[in-house]
Protein backbone atom coordinates (compact mmCIF):
# COMPACT_ATOMS: atom_id res chain seq x y z
CA UNK A 1 0.00 0.00 0.00
CA UNK A 2 1.53 3.52 -0.58
CA UNK A 3 1.56 6.69 1.46
CA UNK A 4 -1.30 8.03 -0.36
CA UNK A 5 -3.35 5.11 0.49
CA UNK A 6 -2.75 6.48 4.16
CA UNK A 7 -3.26 10.15 3.28
CA UNK A 8 -6.47 10.14 4.97
CA UNK A 9 -5.50 7.98 8.04
CA UNK A 10 -2.64 10.61 8.79
CA UNK A 11 -4.41 13.35 8.57
CA UNK A 12 -7.15 12.52 10.93
CA UNK A 13 -4.45 11.21 13.41
CA UNK A 14 -2.51 14.81 13.10
CA UNK A 15 -6.24 15.82 13.80
CA UNK A 16 -6.82 13.93 16.91
CA UNK A 17 -3.33 15.16 18.38
CA UNK A 18 -4.18 19.02 17.67
CA UNK A 19 -7.42 18.35 19.66
CA UNK A 20 -6.24 17.10 22.32
CA UNK A 21 -3.73 20.49 22.26
CA UNK A 22 -6.58 22.58 22.23
CA UNK A 23 -9.21 20.81 24.14
CA UNK A 24 -8.68 23.38 26.62
CA UNK A 25 -9.27 26.74 24.77
CA UNK A 26 -12.58 28.21 23.89
CA UNK A 27 -13.90 27.45 20.27
CA UNK A 28 -14.01 30.99 19.63
CA UNK A 29 -10.23 31.54 20.17
CA UNK A 30 -8.62 28.95 17.85
CA UNK A 31 -7.92 29.93 14.64
CA UNK A 32 -6.06 27.54 11.57
CA UNK A 33 -3.97 29.18 9.05
CA UNK A 34 -2.85 27.46 6.13
CA UNK A 35 0.65 28.51 4.40
CA UNK A 36 0.06 28.37 0.12
CA UNK A 37 -0.57 26.13 -1.51
CA UNK A 38 -0.09 22.76 0.33
CA UNK A 39 -0.76 23.70 3.87
CA UNK A 40 -3.31 25.66 2.91
CA UNK A 41 -4.69 21.92 1.49
CA UNK A 42 -4.02 20.22 4.49
CA UNK A 43 -5.13 22.50 6.50
CA UNK A 44 -8.56 22.60 4.84
CA UNK A 45 -8.74 18.70 5.76
CA UNK A 46 -7.75 19.59 9.39
CA UNK A 47 -10.12 22.21 9.75
CA UNK A 48 -12.66 20.08 8.20
CA UNK A 49 -11.51 17.00 10.42
CA UNK A 50 -11.64 19.32 13.86
CA UNK A 51 -14.75 21.26 12.89
CA UNK A 52 -13.72 25.00 14.34
CA UNK A 53 -15.74 27.43 14.32
CA UNK A 54 -13.50 30.21 13.38
CA UNK A 55 -12.94 30.57 9.56
CA UNK A 56 -9.85 29.22 8.05
CA UNK A 57 -6.77 31.94 7.43
CA UNK A 58 -4.34 31.64 4.18
CA UNK A 59 -0.68 32.89 3.89
CA UNK A 60 1.34 33.85 1.31
CA UNK A 61 4.80 33.92 2.69
CA UNK A 62 6.60 35.48 -0.51
CA UNK A 63 7.02 38.39 0.04
CA UNK A 64 8.29 37.59 4.11
CA UNK A 65 10.98 35.08 2.44
CA UNK A 66 14.95 35.71 3.51
CA UNK A 67 15.67 34.19 0.02
CA UNK A 68 13.54 36.84 -2.03
CA UNK A 69 16.23 39.21 -3.65
CA UNK A 70 17.97 35.74 -4.43
CA UNK A 71 15.35 33.81 -6.02
CA UNK A 72 12.76 37.23 -7.18
CA UNK A 73 9.31 37.23 -7.03
CA UNK A 74 7.35 33.99 -7.40
CA UNK A 75 4.74 34.29 -10.52
CA UNK A 76 1.55 33.35 -8.89
CA UNK A 77 1.92 35.40 -5.56
CA UNK A 78 -1.53 34.79 -3.87
CA UNK A 79 -2.56 37.55 -1.34
CA UNK A 80 -2.98 36.25 2.54
CA UNK A 81 -6.37 35.85 3.95
CA UNK A 82 -6.79 36.24 7.99
CA UNK A 83 -10.24 36.64 8.53
CA UNK A 84 -9.79 37.23 12.11
CA UNK A 85 -7.43 39.42 14.17
CA UNK A 86 -4.45 37.48 15.78
CA UNK A 87 -4.11 38.81 19.14
CA UNK A 88 -5.08 36.69 21.79
CA UNK A 89 -5.90 33.58 19.51
CA UNK A 90 -4.20 30.31 19.88
CA UNK A 91 -3.52 29.61 16.09
CA UNK A 92 -2.48 26.35 14.29
CA UNK A 93 -0.55 26.87 11.52
CA UNK A 94 -0.33 24.16 9.00
CA UNK A 95 1.76 23.55 6.10
CA UNK A 96 2.80 20.85 3.75
CA UNK A 97 6.80 20.36 4.37
CA UNK A 98 8.68 21.20 6.96
CA UNK A 99 12.19 21.02 5.91
CA UNK A 100 14.28 23.96 6.40
CA UNK A 101 12.96 25.78 8.83
CA UNK A 102 12.84 29.34 6.54
CA UNK A 103 9.23 29.54 5.62
CA UNK A 104 8.08 28.91 8.84
CA UNK A 105 9.91 31.72 9.89
CA UNK A 106 8.72 33.75 7.03
CA UNK A 107 4.75 32.50 8.57
CA UNK A 108 5.74 33.81 11.98
CA UNK A 109 7.31 36.86 10.90
CA UNK A 110 4.15 37.64 9.10
CA UNK A 111 1.33 36.65 11.52
CA UNK A 112 3.20 38.86 14.52
CA UNK A 113 2.51 41.89 11.42
CA UNK A 114 -1.05 41.05 11.95
CA UNK A 115 -1.31 41.15 16.08
CA UNK A 116 -0.14 38.96 18.99
CA UNK A 117 -1.10 35.44 19.09
CA UNK A 118 -1.91 33.78 22.58
CA UNK A 119 0.49 30.89 20.85
CA UNK A 120 0.84 28.88 17.77
CA UNK A 121 1.14 25.21 17.54
CA UNK A 122 2.89 23.62 14.34
CA UNK A 123 1.25 21.15 12.74
CA UNK A 124 2.77 19.19 8.91
CA UNK A 125 2.31 17.02 7.07
CA UNK A 126 5.84 15.81 6.16
CA UNK A 127 8.98 16.35 8.06
CA UNK A 128 12.08 15.95 6.73
CA UNK A 129 16.12 16.30 7.05
CA UNK A 130 17.59 19.64 5.69
CA UNK A 131 16.83 22.09 8.90
CA UNK A 132 18.40 25.20 8.93
CA UNK A 133 16.64 26.78 11.83
CA UNK A 134 15.71 25.75 14.97
CA UNK A 135 12.39 25.43 14.09
CA UNK A 136 10.15 22.07 15.14
CA UNK A 137 6.71 21.09 14.51
CA UNK A 138 4.19 19.86 17.03
CA UNK A 139 2.19 17.53 15.15
CA UNK A 140 3.66 15.38 12.25
CA UNK A 141 1.96 13.11 9.71
CA UNK A 142 4.95 11.49 9.13
CA UNK A 143 8.87 11.46 9.09
CA UNK A 144 11.41 11.45 5.96
CA UNK A 145 14.63 10.96 5.61
CA UNK A 146 15.72 12.08 2.41
CA UNK A 147 19.56 12.78 0.18
CA UNK A 148 19.20 16.34 -1.27
CA UNK A 149 18.44 14.91 -4.81
CA UNK A 150 15.16 14.61 -4.08
CA UNK A 151 12.22 16.80 -3.18
CA UNK A 152 8.53 16.22 -2.06
CA UNK A 153 5.35 17.11 -4.30
CA UNK A 154 2.22 18.06 -2.75
CA UNK A 155 -0.23 17.92 -5.56
CA UNK A 156 -4.55 18.90 -4.42
CA UNK A 157 -6.63 19.71 -2.82
CA UNK A 158 -8.93 16.71 -3.89
CA UNK A 159 -7.20 14.15 -4.01
CA UNK A 160 -4.51 14.94 -1.71
CA UNK A 161 -1.64 13.47 -3.65
CA UNK A 162 2.00 13.28 -2.55
CA UNK A 163 5.23 11.88 -4.75
CA UNK A 164 8.92 12.09 -4.13
CA UNK A 165 10.79 13.14 -7.38
CA UNK A 166 14.47 14.14 -8.47
CA UNK A 167 15.02 17.87 -7.84
CA UNK A 168 15.43 18.22 -11.51
CA UNK A 169 11.74 17.03 -11.78
CA UNK A 170 10.81 19.27 -9.30
CA UNK A 171 12.38 22.49 -10.95
CA UNK A 172 10.54 21.98 -13.99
Amino acid sequence: MSLNTHLEIILHSMADRLAAQIKDYTPDSVMMIGIHTGGVWVAQRLHELLQLSTPLGQLDISFYRDDFTRIGLHPSVKTSSLPVRMDDKHIILVDDVLQTGRTVRAALNEIFDYGRPASVTLAVLVERNGRELPIQADVVGFSLHLDESKAIKLSGPDPLYFEIRSTQQATH
